[in-house]
């Protein structure tokens, strides 16, 4: 048990002696997107193999090993960034780290013999980059032009470790918090900061922290919004799986600041290893006596609990997601009153989302200048991005806001995949926007992206290359808006699913060019007058596509064409003659005998009654049959 100050920093220094007693550590990536890879099997398999090889002891606390052994720790690390090359693998001896990446159970073997037991490293097993082989995981482009905050743990410790946690400082900004700084110095330092919220609104979190503190109502709440529904979004998640300490950490700091006793974690039910990483760390701190009551033997009594959401992309929204804790059906609800006066259980709540509050215990420790001299004046600090598409590089990152989209997209991300040329990219979500060419040096902070029918959002981006239909794209993020609308404003209900309907005519070639005038018009009635903040962000997809690609609205519905050869309907199969060894096997596959002609003769298509099901295509031998742009 840690029940001083004194036991505390005892506590870190041992934790750190223990880790300088091993001597290599196996880190095995065990983020969901490695897990998906197989990360599981190679962690079990480098722990067998350790076992079993004789003159060394796997150890989890290598002082107590014995000294005529090498003392060898397997560790399940949280996401180490590269996400499409897992499973990763990292082998750490002393201050020197070898980046593995595709690890195979073959691998493991030869991993052990010449990297853990012997010094040398596998050249195939390497990150390439053209002809350049990188060794340390820093010195990789995708990690080296970042700059980690948030992320500055993950992947480099065991997850589940308090012991590690605390060897890396941790609890050192709640022990500055409470014994170095008055409630009021804490919610000070947090406010000048410029810290906002990074779930997508970019409120001041030093505002809504003193709104709360300086209410009468004397039971309060810290709240955490884990609830990621954004497609192709995993920040958060990465966070709870790989640093879950720091994000609780974060959420004692406010507690303490605001005097609140109790907080809520708000996971997403489709995050099992976030739930169960977060429940570790709690069972630990409450083993260790740093949850619970009269932490480090103040006045301070703090208790965490966990909630899993059900799925429904509303309860992002704060109201919404307090009502869910609360066991009522997820909905938002009209304001005033806010959160921060009447929330969970109408009582004042602080409610910040997971990177928010991973941001507080470094903020606390270096200070609010140190933090405003990352990013830009307005949006201080640095953001977290999940990039996923049609990009080289598809992972996790961290950038000082007010990084471009092309040293995100080229510089990190490494370009589109085999050299494709750039289209545009969603960024914020489906409630986010869509961002051009034009826009690869626009600053990306909250404000900024705002001019252009965007928002920063949580985080998410997807990459898009030239063979994307853009109105395809603002139809599908409408139809995932529609679909997760909960219906309690008559708007966003109504007028998502009236857009919904008009963009599903124009790509399947019933359109009219009337249409676009009308999305305009329940786009702005939907941005005014729906109830939360998901509903007034929902037509943001539509309206920054047909700002920057109308010329592709009016040949879906003028030409009946897609350039981008992606919606069915509008596609037209044709055989080039010069191909064609006219062996009949298109006409013999077509369901509806669109397909004539004479054998060892060109065929043709009659498009009149062409089903565009592709069976042509597919079943061609001589690529004769192509889509007609």
């Amino acid at each position: 048990m840690i029940k001083t100050v004194e036991e505390l920093v005892q506590a870190q220094c041992n934790a750190c002696e223990e880790i300088k007693h091993y001597d290599c550590r196996i880190l095995v990536c065990s983020g969901t997107g490695c897990i998906a890879t197989g990360s599981h099997n190679i962690y079990d398999i480098f722990s067998k193999l350790v076992k079993e090889t004789e003159g060394v002891e796997l150890v989890f606390s290598p002082c107590g090993g014995h000294h005529d052994e090498k003392a060898v720790g397997v560790k399940k690390t949280g996401c180490q960034g590269f996400c499409e090359l897992g499973p990763l693998v990292r082998i750490q001896k002393g201050d020197r780290v070898i980046q593995y990446v595709k690890v195979q159970p073959d691998d493991c073997k030869d991993i052990l013999d010449k990297s853990v037991l012997g010094d040398e490293v596998i050249d195939r097993l390497l990150y390439k980059k053209g002809e350049t082989a990188y060794v340390q995981p820093d010195e990789i482009p995708f990690i080296a032009k970042q700059t980690r905050i948030v992320l500055e743990n993950c992947g480099k410790f065991d997850a589940e470790s308090l012991d590690e946690y605390m060897a890396a400082g941790g609890f050192s900004a709640l022990k500055k918090a409470m014994f170095e700084m008055t409630r009021d110095e804490v919610i000070d330092e947090v406010d000048k900061s410029g810290l906002r919220g990074r779930g997508g609104g970019g409120f001041p979190t030093g505002k809504k922290w003193k709104q709360v503190a300086r209410q009468k109502e004397t039971q309060r709440y810290v709240v955490c919004n884990g609830d990621e529904g954004d497609p192709g979004a995993f920040m958060d998640g990465s966070v709870m799986e790989g640093d879950p300490f720091k994000l609780i950490e974060g959420m004692m700091i406010a507690g303490y600041a605001v005097r609140a006793n109790d907080g809520y974690i708000y996971v997403r039910a489709e995050y099992p290893m976030s739930v169960a990483r977060l429940r570790n760390a709690i069972t630990l701190l409450e083993e260790r006596g740093l949850l619970g009551d009269n932490i480090l033997g103040s006045d301070f009594s703090f208790h965490m609990h966990i909630n899993k959401g059900a799925g429904a992309f509303v309860c992002g929204e704060g109201s919404a997601l307090t009502a869910s804790i609360e066991g009522n059906r997820g909905m938002p609800r009209t304001k005033p009153p806010r959160t921060v006066e009447k929330g969970l259980w109408e009582k004042p709540t602080v409610l910040n989302n997971v990177e928010t509050y991973a941001n507080v215990p470094k903020i606390i420790l270096q200070g609010a200048d140190w933090f405003r001299s990352i990013g830009t004046a307005g949006s201080p600090g640095c953001k977290t991005f999940s990039l996923t598409g049609a990009i080289e590089n598809t992972g996790l990152i961290e950038v000082p806001m007010g990084s471009t989209l092309r040293q995100i997209i080229f510089d990190i991300g490494g370009g589109l995949k085999n050299g494709a040329d750039f289209k545009a990219v969603q960024i914020g979500g489906p409630s986010g926007g869509c961002l051009t060419e034009e826009h690869l040096d626009v600053p990306l902070d909250f404000d900024s992206v705002k001019k252009y029918n965007a928002i920063i959002g949580s985080g998410g981006m997807v990459v898009m290359g030239q063979d994307t239909c853009m109105v395809e794209v603002a139809r599908f993020f409408m139809s995932f808006t529609q679909r997760e609308s909960c219906g309690k404003c008559t708007p966003c209900r109504e007028g998502t699913k009236r857009m919904l309907e008009i963009l599903e005519r124009i790509v399947n070639g019933q359109g009219k060019l009337e249409d676009l005038d009308t999305l305009e018009e329940l786009a702005k009635m939907i941005q005014t007058m729906a109830l939360c903040g998901l509903g007034k962000s929902a037509p943001l997809p539509v309206l920054s596509t047909l700002a920057t690609f109308r010329d592709e609205y009016i040949e879906h519905i003028v030409d009946k064409k897609c350039r981008a050869k992606q919606c069915t309907a509008l596609r037209r199969y044709v055989i080039n003659p010069a191909f064609c060894k006219g062996c009949s096997k298109c006409a013999r596959n077509c369901p509806v005998n669109a397909i004539s002609g004479v054998v060892k003769k060109p065929y043709t298509i009659d498009s009149d009654k062409c089903i565009k099901c592709g069976a042509c295509k597919e079943n061609c031998a001589f690529d004769a049959v192509y889509v007609e742009a």
